[in-house]
């Protein structure tokens, strides 16, 4: 960790992220526009607030030397991308914030899951108790919602594939991120998905540009705060900390948007969500804790056999 180059301490920044990116929820509830449209337009916004800030002699170089694979796993992190915004924010017009967000902490299992069957990566023992863990939370999660509606149920279901699909575009996107600056990859990827969106909106023929004045507004908010104060922050704080500290830190959102969602929504929580909520919570930061030992232990046997 390198803490001399940061003007403040990483705990602040850290904080700014995770208030940011809880106003996310709020922002989507707040609008009645679709959620093909919120998501492309908060993606393609962002990529319009990057465009001073690209480095554009490095990317010209970059993607001259790119291969075939690392344009194919491109398209694919940027599709998937769309599709976890598609899904996820659409999630929200049917489920409560404390269901959506929840369930979104599933993320790391996900990953977990799938770069076993892609890249053959094993967990221990502890780590597949606290997937189990985490899994029946977001059983009772569910459970909960039965009793309220089946379209909360319904919600619940978009939320998780909202989460499978920001897992697919994290497994895509691992190799590339080592590559390439983070702002070319987010650059790259938010075109992408706002252009998966864009082509969803215009065969599924919704409106591009019949909104209000409010619902504009709130798609430039998207951009700025969650995406530019949240995700992009996040990335360049990848320099200073590690992986493992910013997603334990980013666990933080669903509590932050439920706190939110209770003050400026009016949006209680059920015993079901809290119950579940912990038990998803909990375990996922066991899981993280032990990957980060595990890891630890991965890069000192490395650095002594280097030594020797």
């Amino acid at each position: 960790m390198n803490k001399s180059t940061l003007p403040l301490p990483p705990p602040v920044f850290l904080l700014i992220g995770v208030v940011a990116v809880s106003f996310s929820s709020i922002l989507i509830k707040w609008s009645e526009a679709p959620a093909s449209i919120l998501g492309m337009y908060r993606l393609l916004f962002t990529v319009l607030l990057f465009l001073p800030f690209l480095p554009w002699r490095e990317m010209k170089i970059l993607f001259k030397n790119s291969t075939l694979k690392d344009w194919l796993m491109l398209a694919v992190s940027g599709v998937f991308l769309g599709l976890h915004f598609l899904f996820w924010m659409e999630s929200f017009s049917h489920t409560t914030v404390a269901s959506a967000m929840i369930l979104t902490a599933l993320e790391p299992v996900f990953v977990v899951i799938g770069a076993y069957f892609l890249f053959k990566e094993k967990t221990s023992k502890v780590g597949i108790i606290s997937i189990l863990i985490a899994v029946s939370g977001s059983v009772i999660i569910a459970s909960g919602d039965i009793g309220v509606s089946k379209t909360a149920l319904y919600g619940d279901l978009l939320s998780v594939l909202g989460t499978v699909a920001v897992s697919v575009h994290m497994l895509a996107g691992q190799e590339l991120c080592r590559k390439m600056p983070s702002i070319i990859y987010s650059f790259a990827v938010f075109l992408i998905g706002g252009l998966v969106l864009f082509v969803y909106n215009i065969c599924t023929n919704v409106s591009l540009i019949q909104y209000d004045i409010k619902d504009w507004w709130i798609f430039l908010l998207l951009a700025l705060i969650p995406n530019i104060f949240g995700h992009a922050l996040f990335n360049w704080l990848l320099k200073y900390v590690d992986a493992t500290t910013i997603s334990m830190a980013i666990l933080g959102e669903p509590i932050g948007a439920i706190i939110l969602a209770y003050f400026l929504l009016g949006e209680m929580t059920t015993v079901s969500q809290l119950v579940g909520g912990m038990i998803v919570m909990i375990s996922v930061m066991i899981f993280l804790k032990y990957k980060a030992a595990e890891l630890e232990k991965v890069m000192a046997l490395q650095e002594k056999s280097n030594i020797s």
